[in-house]
């Protein structure tokens, strides 16, 4: 509320100065943002954007599963599912575009150092969209974090656990 009455304020100065001191944070990520980020490329990028993002507590991504992604044809024939470790793979991706936004680790490459209490509760399968929620519990070290990841597909749970990754230059 200061910062309205402030900007609202006849004072030009004073008005000048606030603004200055807004930044703007930066809450979605597009496609193209993500491949800045992420080294993955298709077809191992599977976060097709950002919807969420609230710095150091949590990042919400979005993953479109279509029919033509290769690993359909061998999981299952006349029965396509998104294999688990797939799932895992997209909800560690958005983890490393949260972990990137931390000041001091833009530069760096996060890799998996460890998966605990993963569980699947649904099947995911060709036309669902797959909703990615990372929550952040640690870091440590300034060299090892640990996330809770969610996916859901219409507001059901399809997978839960807990990531950790490892920082690597």
């Amino acid at each position: 509320m200061a910062i309205v009455s402030e900007v609202n304020s006849t004072d030009t100065s004073a008005s000048t100065s606030t603004e200055e001191q807004i930044t703007e944070i930066k809450t979605t990520f597009s496609s193209e943002e993500i491949q800045n980020l992420l080294p993955h490329r298709y077809p191992f990028l599977l976060v097709d954007k950002i919807i969420d993002y609230v710095p150091g507590k949590l990042a919400v991504g979005v993953k479109n599963v279509t029919v033509n992604e290769p690993h359909f044809q061998g999981h299952y024939p006349g029965r396509p599912l998104m294999p688990g470790v797939l799932i895992v793979e997209a909800m560690a991706q958005v983890g490393g575009i949260f972990l990137k936004q931390q000041s001091g680790f833009e530069d760096g490459l996060f890799v998996f150092a460890g998966i605990d209490k993963v569980r699947f509760r649904r099947q995911v399968v060709p036309g669902d969209q797959l909703v990615m929620t990372v929550e952040l519990l640690w870091i440590k070290q300034r060299r090892f974090g640990k996330i809770q990841a969610r996916a859901e597909v219409d507001g059901q749970l399809a997978a839960e656990g807990e990531l950790m990754f490892s920082l690597i230059n």
